[in-house]
């Protein structure tokens, strides 16, 4: 696949071996589902109970309509946004997805890889297969963020972010609606749990404090040690403010929906937020993330950086996220789904799509800058009750 940046945009050269690659998300998805494992493929496609969060995030987008405004010179568009004091090519960011062993035999590393020839910021998940380190090794000169579950043993969780500075790392995400883990009917149907088979070991194993607290070295004790620590219910703004004091680099919290969380946030010196809902895999029956996104805007009111996750499975998608204000989207599942596909091309693939389609998009709306489409008109339908 050929790259080149041009114009702060990415265009990509299709070659002949790559048309039968899918295009849609649906068509992805069921590509995906022909060559997992049924456990593997619910894990990445389900959500949490009945999946209303999954089918409110769809619901949200589907409610936006654009007004496009014409008769603009839109031959030159420029995707380019600013983060933390750095210019980015584009407004994609990779979502942090765990335990990417399950989808392809690289990994993490591909993911990484992909990310960085396409001049994306990557987000690698405090469960994920491979290590920090190894992450970090493979796309050296890329922008990467870690992401942190904070652990029952805070000193694990200050080791992972210490690590992650040491290693290059430009930012923490720190989730903060995973303190236990939701009820997802698809995994206890198929009594599948990634974690017990050891897939989110990357982290752990490669962790001083970690080891240090291991009675022994053995498999079924460091995958429980991982399950003790990884869920902490007693989670609250003084361990956010404690991280916020430990470390020098930006802090991000994700999981953010209400706007009475993003002032709080605000108080406590947090320099940006992820408006996200998990991708609809921890609360059932929560709203669409696009939903809560234009009250976060307005609360926040330009003082940080506000980013958005949940539900980004297209071009039109992310220039709707755009519009309603998000400084940048975090996109995940369907990286996945081209990680699975066809491994690190498998990604850049699909995130090309998505791209190329938001810059369509952006061209056919009369829109030249995210700036421009930042003013351009949604019009929301009213729901029937």
């Amino acid at each position: 696949m050929n790259k080149k940046m041009e114009n702060q945009s990415i265009e990509i050269i299709d070659t002949d071996n790559e048309k039968m690659f899918p295009i849609t998300y649906k068509d992805l998805e069921a590509m995906v589902e022909e060559k997992l494992p049924k456990g593997n493929y619910e894990y990445i496609r389900g959500g949490a109970g009945s999946e209303q969060t999954m089918r409110n995030n769809r619901i949200a987008f589907e409610s936006y309509s654009l007004v496009p405004q014409l008769l603009k010179d839109t031959s030159q568009v420029n995707t380019s946004i600013s983060l933390f004091n750095r210019t980015h090519p584009t407004p994609f960011i990779f979502a942090p997805v765990g335990m990417n062993l399950l989808e392809h035999p690289d990994g993490e590393l591909a993911v990484a890889k992909a990310a960085s020839n396409l001049n994306m910021p990557y987000s690698l998940s405090t469960l994920s297969s491979y290590s920090l380190e190894e992450v970090a090794q493979v796309a050296p000169n890329s922008t990467k963020f870690f992401q942190v579950y904070w652990s029952v043993n805070e000193e694990l969780s200050l080791s992972m972010i210490s690590r992650a500075e040491d290693a290059g790392y430009k930012a923490i995400i720190l989730t903060i609606d995973t303190t236990t883990m939701g009820w997802r009917e698809g995994d206890l149907k198929q009594n599948f749990s990634p974690i017990s088979q050891g897939y989110a070991k990357g982290n752990y194993i490669n962790d001083p404090i970690f080891q240090m607290n291991l009675t022994n070295g053995t498999y079924e004790n460091y995958i429980d040690g991982i399950l003790k620590n990884l869920h902490h219910p007693h989670l609250t703004w003084a361990h956010v403010e404690k991280l916020k004091k430990y470390t020098n680099l930006p802090v991000l919290l994700k999981g953010i929906l209400h706007p009475n969380d993003a002032l709080k946030a605000l108080e406590s010196g947090i320099d940006g937020f992820i408006v996200s809902n998990h991708g609809g895999r921890q609360l059932d029956g929560v709203i669409g993330s696009l939903d809560a996104l234009p009250d976060i805007v307005k609360h926040v009111n330009g003082k940080v950086p506000v980013l958005f996750d949940s539900g980004i499975y297209s071009g039109v998608d992310a220039f709707k996220a755009l519009a309603l204000g998000a400084d940048a989207v975090c996109i995940g599942r369907p990286y996945v789904y081209g990680l699975v596909i066809a491994g690190e091309q498998g990604v850049e693939r699909v995130m090309t799509n998505i791209y190329n389609e938001l810059v369509t998009t952006m061209k056919l709306a009369g829109v030249r800058s995210i700036d421009e489409l930042r003013k351009i008109e949604l019009v929301k339908r009213k729901s029937h009750i």
